[in-house]
């Protein structure tokens, strides 16, 4: 399949799924800063790709999607945080499920780096 806009690039829609599940995970956090931050990290994932995308230069794409790939870990260092014991603003299966979303992501972007 020939990816013909931002929205069909997988990574994209995994990024966008995540997002989704934690502004639900953190809708009643009260730890403003904390959550801004975490979801800052999340979006930049999906807008990084998006874009690089509608430069129309795999150099420039490639660029933004080692961002986004920076953001996802970014991500993963918060979600830590978020399940720690001093904080514990996420259960094991919350942060379980968003951990590997975000691996996933990862993982899907480093092979969209490498066929370019």
């Amino acid at each position: 399949m020939k990816i013909q806009k931002f929205e069909d690039i997988i990574a994209w829609q995994k990024s966008k799924d995540l997002i989704l599940l934690l502004y639900t995970l953190f809708r009643t956090n009260k730890d403003y800063s904390f959550k801004d931050q975490l979801l800052r990290a999340a979006v930049s994932i999906m807008n990084n790709i998006a874009e690089g995308f509608e430069r129309y230069s795999n150099k420039e794409l490639k660029n933004f999607l080692f961002i986004a790939k920076g953001s996802c870990g970014e991500l993963r260092s918060m979600l830590y945080l978020a399940l720690a014991v001093e904080l514990h603003y996420l259960t094991q299966e919350e942060y379980d499920k968003t951990n590997e979303l975000s691996l996933e992501i990862s993982r899907l972007l480093s092979g969209f780096i490498k066929t370019l």
